[in-house]
């Protein structure tokens, strides 16, 4: 068998295969995600405002690896995806297309929906699960990140994962996301790492390897 191709299906071994797939937001809106993986146990990837939903390539591998499936989306207004808003990035209703990706998802059958969400795609999935209708997000990861809307409205367990050193043009990140996860209901939990790097770029740090640990225990746990 030519090397090449033994390379291709080594590949199509380790690497779940990956779906493009789009559906509706509940106010119009359309929205393009990759689906990876199986599994009755799920889980929504937000990116953040410096990505699109390639970017979760190699974690959403890892987490259809783990027996998620998995659902990275691209937001209104990023890819080919758009929706009413999306040219007013601030007040845009992000929110819509976090829902959007969880109600696709509980109708293709999974039983339990998860988001994890870096920057403003984590503040898009707090904000979803304080709109949401009690159980419909299981659990939400936010990579330096914290709800836009108050955190005591949330209605999913919650795990804050931040570097200590992150910061944006108004200052240091930690001190208003500590702010939001006291407020948050238990059960909760926040990890404040080392260095500065900023939500989906802790990838690019040697944090990496424990970053993803902490999300599949916290995704995995009972």
């Amino acid at each position: 068998m030519p090397r090449i191709l033994v390379l291709a299906l080594a590949l199509a071994i380790v690497s779940p295969a990956q779906q493009p797939i789009s559906f509706a937001t509940d106010d119009g809106g359309h929205i393009c995600a990759d689906l990876y993986g199986h599994g009755n146990k799920a889980v929504v990837l937000a990116h953040g405002g410096q990505f699109k939903k390639e970017s979760w390539r190699d974690q959403a591998s890892s987490l259809a690896s783990a027996g998620f499936e998995v659902l990275a989306i691209d937001f209104r207004g990023f890819g080919c995806s758009t929706g009413p808003g999306q040219q007013n990035f601030d007040n845009a209703p992000f929110d819509k297309d976090v829902l959007a990706a969880v109600r696709y998802l509980k109708t293709q059958g999974a039983k339990t929906v998860s988001v994890v969400g870096g920057s403003f795609g984590g503040a898009a999935a707090g904000d979803a699960s304080i709109n949401s209708t009690p159980a419909e997000i299981d659990r939400i990861v936010f990579l330096g990140a914290a709800p836009n809307l108050p955190a005591n409205g949330l209605k999913s367990r919650a795990l804050f994962i931040v570097a200590r050193n992150d910061t944006s043009g108004s200052g240091p990140r930690l001190p208003g996301i500590q702010a939001q996860y006291e407020k948050a209901p238990q059960p909760k939990q926040l990890i404040v790492l080392d260095g500065s790097a900023h939500a989906q770029f802790l990838f690019q740090t040697d944090q990496s390897t424990r970053v993803m640990q902490e999300i599949v225990q916290f995704l995995s746990a009972p």
